[in-house]
C-alpha cells in the first residue's frame, strides 16, 4: 500500500497487522481518484472508519487542505499518525480517537463543511452508511460535496443518502464503491 499520486506519490504506508482493518487496495484507490477528481483544489477531507488513513493521505497529496480521521482502535490511530508523520502531513491531519457515530456532534463546531467524506466501515455493518445521511442532514457537507463508500458488492446502499444522489457504483473483486453527488 502507498501513496498513487500527487506530491508524496509512491511513499510506502503501513497498516494494522491481522483482519481488524482491511485496508483499500492501491487499485480501488487509484480507481476512485480517478472518479471523484485526480487532483484538487483545496477542500476539507472527513475519513469515517480510517483504518490506515490512506485515503484522507491519499486526497491530501491531491491537493486537499486538511483532514479529520476517525478511528476507535488505537492501535490503527498509531499507524495513521506514522502513516502521517512519514508523508509529511501531520498538520494536515487532525486523528479523531472516537467512534463514528459521535462524528455529527463533534464536527458541528470543527469544519465549515466537508467537501470529501470516506466511508469504509466493517462491511457487515450497513448501519453505518448511513452517517452520510445524517452529516448531510446536519448541513456538514457543502454543495460540491462527494461521498464515496466503500462496501461489499452484494451489499445494496440507496440511490442517494438526503440530496445526494448515487451517480456511479463499481466492483472490484468483492468490494464496490458507490459515489454521490448533489
Amino acid at each position: 500500500m502507498r501513496i498513487v499520486a500527487g506530491s508524496r506519490k509512491g511513499i510506502p504506508l503501513k497498516s494494522l497487522a491481522g483482519n481488524e482493518t482491511r485496508p483499500t487496495t492501491d487499485k480501488v484507490k487509484e480507481s476512485i481518484f480517478n472518479r471523484i477528481g485526480p487532483y484538487f483544489d483545496g477542500g476539507i477531507v472527513v475519513e469515517l472508519f480510517g483504518g490506515s488513513g490512506a485515503l484522507s493521505l491519499e486526497a491530501l497529496s491531491r491537493g486537499a487542505d486538511k483532514a479529520i480521521v476517525f478511528e476507535k482502535n488505537s492501535k490503527a490511530c498509531a499507524i495513521i499518525k506514522m502513516n502521517a508523520e512519514k508523508t509529511k502531513f501531520t498538520d494536515q491531519v487532525h486523528i479523531e480517537r472516537s467512534d463514528a457515530r459521535k462524528a455529527v456532534s463533534l464536527l458541528k463546531n470543527r469544519v465549515e463543511s466537508i467537501d470529501y467524506l470516506f466511508i469504509d466501515p466493517p462491511y457487515a455493518e450497513k448501519e453505518f452508511y448511513e452517517l452520510a445521511g445524517t452529516l448531510a442532514e446536519a448541513g456538514l457537507l457543502s454543495n460540491h460535496a462527494v461521498i464515496v463508500c466503500e462496501h461489499d458488492k452484494k451489499l445494496e446502499l440507496p440511490e442517494s443518502f438526503d440530496l445526494f444522489l448515487k451517480v456511479n457504483c463499481s466492483n472490484y473483486g468483492n468490494s464496490a464503491v458507490s459515489i454521490y453527488k448533489k
